[in-house]
């Protein structure tokens, strides 16, 4: 009996055959040297500035005491990664930002989500927030210090209260943008509470819930520097206000290069986190 597969192949030409494999190994080479030139791209800035601010400093056109070239940081980090001191002040602030993240964040996503959904408990709460909002965090700090003392607590929950508002704002937003269609499906199907929130309102308000992530990150950062500056033993930010005081400029920059390195890589975890997620979103990419 003869195979209908080679029966059908009869009288089509070989290239015709190979057509297809060839085509996909083209379009995977495309999407490669397209990664490869927006890698290039988004080098090339950076690279131009370190060869720019090697030369100013290593010719002596500014002062490298205040403006020390790259290859003096490079060569202090180095010393500093062998000696082990940077790691110790690196990890009590990756510890001291998570915590103060981890309590600031999940409370604001759970109060964002009950404002949204209970009108009685927006008229509650909303106003409040909103008015501690817009007090700025500098004028708060002196009061935890005064209150919880220099301690670990004082800076945790600093750093909680940071993280608290860009979450609560951008989940009560995204449960305030849900189409109301889809809860006049859920009565029919007649999900209780817990499930409309876990598998309607979360879902649907993931883009906002996602964005709030991302800014309550950076604000655990930001507020992180002002906590260690005011008071503190351990910390890249003690690191940073320690150099200040003895003109260690290289290990200022070192600090300050560290906390946009750590920002960065937060920030992409969550951009790998909101593209998994968000699979389903047919939005415009530029």
């Amino acid at each position: 009996m003869s195979n209908p597969t080679t029966e059908a192949l009869k009288g089509v030409a070989p290239s015709q055959v190979t057509a297809k494999p060839i085509a996909s190994n083209h379009t995977t080479r495309k999407k490669g040297d397209f990664k490869g030139r927006k890698f290039l791209l988004g080098s090339l800035l950076p690279l131009i500035i370190l060869g720019s601010w090697q030369y100013v400093s290593g010719t002596g056109i500014v002062d490298p005491m205040l403006f020390p070239a790259p290859s003096s940081i490079i060569k202090e980090f180095y010393e500093m990664v062998v000696s082990g001191e940077l790691f110790r002040h690196l990890e009590i602030s990756v510890l001291r930002a998570l915590l103060g993240f981890l309590l600031g964040g999940s409370l604001g996503l759970l109060f964002g989500l009950a404002v949204g959904m209970f009108s009685k408990f927006e008229e509650l709460v909303d106003p409040t927030v909103q008015m501690i909002r817009t007090v700025p965090l500098l004028a708060i700090t002196p009061l935890f210090i005064l209150w919880f003392g220099f301690g670990e607590t004082s800076k945790i929950l600093l750093i909680a209260l940071g993280s608290f508002f860009p979450l609560y704002v951008n989940t009560f937003l995204g449960v305030r943008n849900v189409d109301s269609k889809l809860f006049d499906v859920a009565r029919v199907l007649e999900f209780k509470r817990v499930n409309q929130m876990l598998r309607l309102v979360l879902p649907a308000a993931m883009p906002n819930v996602l964005l709030g992530l991302r800014l309550s990150i950076s604000i655990a950062w930001l507020v992180l520097v002002v906590a260690e500056l005011m008071g503190a033993d351990r910390g890249i930010g003690y690191l940073i206000q320690d150099a200040r005081s003895f003109m260690r400029t290289e290990v200022v920059f070192i600090g300050i290069i560290l906390f946009a390195a750590v920002g960065k890589l937060t920030d992409s975890l969550v951009r790998v986190l909101e593209r998994r997620l968000l699979k389903w979103r047919d939005s415009y990419r530029g």
